[in-house]
């Protein structure tokens, strides 16, 4: 019986690509492994899967009875319902530990790198694997996608390493002018629903016993959102009632300026105004310099909570 291997519930890049990428690097091990997901792909996913010639993942939401590696994620919150009654073989992440326990002792890839493919880049050079040229290309976009084109906090040598050797594989010249055709793919939100747009990139968290929600949208100009911020609101509130959540999040980040604008819907305002030092005004502010939601946002809000 094959294995599945899949990312977090609102799958992005990294966990799209990365059920691929480690998928094939099983495969190759001589372990039978199938690539899934939680959740549909946004643009930018869809944009890398066409571009290099992959298919997306089975959709799959219950995995009771199964073997499972996770990549991406290690948050309860993030899992299948039913995760308790998988197995868990391993984990590939580069978040911090989550609240996920296993009966057996399982195989752990767990870094403080900008993303998860950094990481399996690192595991086929350890089991001394050679990557196909377009798989490559994939994981290389990944990597760009999760670090914001080397912006983000998050970045780190490993990762800018890591892509300059994909894109050796891949025949690539340009990676960075890649990640940016593929940054104008993500920049687009004007063809999907103000909820779609909430849930594109959205994890919950358990801090303190509070559900926690926090969705993230990376464009290359902020002005997109002007004209829609009430129905984002809107579409938050109707997420935060249904999922019973203290607060719900939303950072819209701009690449260009390097900076966030956070949008608020909580049970207390006065935490998430503590947690970055700052004063909503219409229950919103300008972060500037805040490009990642795992280390500029997480660890403060964790901490008040």
């Amino acid at each position: 019986m094959s294995t599945y291997i899949f990312g977090h519930t609102t799958p992005d890049s990294d966990s799209i690509v990365g059920a691929h990428s480690l998928s094939y690097l099983k495969n190759q091990l001589g372990e039978d492994c199938t690539p899934t997901r939680q959740g549909e792909i946004n643009p930018e996913t869809a944009f890398i899967l066409e571009k290099f010639g992959f298919e997306k993942p089975i959709l799959k939401t219950n995995y009771a009875g199964e073997k499972v590696y996770l990549i991406d994620f290690m948050e309860r919150s993030q899992s299948p319902e039913d995760i308790d009654e998988a197995t868990i073989l391993g984990i590939v992440d580069h978040h911090k530990l989550g609240d996920l326990k296993t009966d057996a002792p399982l195989e752990m890839w767990v870094r403080p790198v900008g993303c998860s493919n950094t990481i399996v880049k690192q595991m086929f050079d350890y089991y001394n694997v050679e990557i196909p040229k377009d798989l490559a290309g994939m994981m290389m976009c990944a990597i760009l996608s999760d670090t914001v084109i080397f912006k983000s906090p998050t970045c780190t040598k490993e990762d800018t390493k890591a892509v300059k050797e994909l894109a050796e594989i891949a025949g690539i010249d340009d990676p960075k002018a890649l990640g940016m055709e593929m940054f104008i793919v993500k920049s687009d939100v004007l063809n999907e629903t103000k909820r779609a747009l909430v849930l594109r990139d959205f994890k919950d968290f358990n801090m303190g016993g509070n559900k926690i929600g926090v969705g993230q949208l990376e464009v290359v100009d902020l002005s997109v959102f002007d004209d829609m911020k009430e129905e984002l609101f809107k579409a938050m509130a109707e997420i935060k009632t249904e999922g019973e959540r203290h607060s719900v999040l939303l950072l819209l980040t701009d690449i260009m300026q390097e900076g966030s604008q956070l949008l608020v819907l909580s049970d207390d305002n006065s935490k998430i105004e503590s947690a970055f030092d700052v004063t909503l005004e219409n229950n919103q502010v300008w972060l500037p310099k805040v490009m990642s939601r795992k280390k500029q946002v997480i660890p403060f809000l964790e901490k008040e909570f």
